[in-house]
């Protein structure tokens, strides 16, 4: 994700979009009074994710009445990581600021959040202590969050606040895709950033429906696994599979040679039974743990290869020497 655009703005805002056409003048006009009490030069970006409702006609509506407005429109609804990674990249200003449409979250808060920012921290999470949902997203909740600290060693109370506040030069450093935006906190961490949090309001939700289904819990369980994987081991892949084959190859390798004792001890020795192998579990159990574990070793192989390949200069040939003096 490039940032290249140059810096013409105190604050940028990015407002992922998806059928929010209720709230849009009233979040722009509740933002508009934040930014003007506090003096701010802003831009106001809204990125319309393939909304089907009159979302980018209001958003159009309201780039004519205000030229700090932006709309950027999507062809299909691409998820809310592609929106915020089309704001980020098109946004001009010196702090980043993301919060959802809904109307959930306050725009009042925001000055909590570059107050923080002033004061040294490079990523601030809101964090939404007394939260107006249903107790079967509140749960669920906690608990993703919970397990992300644990994974992470980020320990912030609501990885899922929409309501953040970025210095710009994160933005530029941290990968963004998929549904990785929860996880901006923790990828910018990983790299060096300081994080912190800041108790913010939530408000009721006062039009349309929540977006976010029991499918968002399975899909944030992988992604977790996803960031665990890229924040400690995505430079050195081998280290991750590398173990888990060897660990897998030893406990085959110590389930065969106990066979094979038994077997021979059972050859040597008449008044045993016979050990049919192919009549034991073990032996299939064994056989599975070494084709598994060299295919862990093999495939932390290639990853490293595709790591060096893409760390590697991009060129077909080898100087030798040059007469430059």
């Amino acid at each position: 994700m490039e940032l290249s655009t140059p810096v013409c703005f105190d604050l940028s805002l990015v407002i992922p979009v998806l059928d929010e056409q209720e709230s849009l003048v009233q979040l722009h006009r509740q933002i508009v009074e934040t930014a003007d009490a506090q003096g701010w030069t802003f831009e106001l970006i809204f990125v319309d994710d393939g909304s089907r409702d009159q979302s980018w006609q209001m958003i159009t509506t309201l780039a004519r009445q205000d030229p700090r407005v932006r709309g950027i429109r999507f062809r299909r609804n691409f998820g809310k990581a592609a929106a915020l990674s089309a704001g980020f990249a098109n946004s001009r200003g010196t702090f980043v600021v993301t919060l959802d449409a809904d109307l959930q979250d306050d725009p009042a808060e925001i000055p909590k959040l570059i107050s923080e920012l002033a004061g040294g921290s490079d990523v601030v999470s809101g964090w939404k202590q007394t939260r107006h949902d249903p107790w079967h997203k509140r749960w669920p909740s906690k608990a993703f969050n919970w397990l992300v600290g644990w994974l992470s060693g980020v320990r912030i109370h609501d990885h899922n606040c929409g309501l953040k506040a970025y210095r710009r030069e994160v933005l530029s450093e941290v990968p963004l895709y998929g549904e990785l935006h929860r996880f901006i906190p923790v990828l910018a961490a990983a790299r060096g950033f300081r994080v912190s949090e800041v108790v913010v309001r939530h408000r009721p939700r006062q039009h349309g429906q929540s977006k976010y289904g029991v499918s968002r819990l399975t899909k944030g369980l992988l992604d977790i696994v996803t960031v665990n994987f890229l924040t400690g081991y995505g430079q050195r892949p081998l280290h991750w599979m590398g173990r888990w084959g060897l660990l897998a190859v030893a406990c085959s390798a110590a389930g065969l040679i106990y066979l094979s004792a038994g077997w021979i001890w059972s050859r040597m020795h008449q008044d045993i039974p016979d050990w049919h192998l192919h009549q034991r579990a073990l032996f299939y159990f064994s056989i599975l743990g070494l084709i598994l574990g060299a295919q862990l070793v093999v495939t932390g192989l290639l990853a490293e290869l595709l790591v060096a390949e893409g760390q590697r200069p991009k060129r077909s040939y080898a100087i030798r020497e040059t007469t430059d003096r």
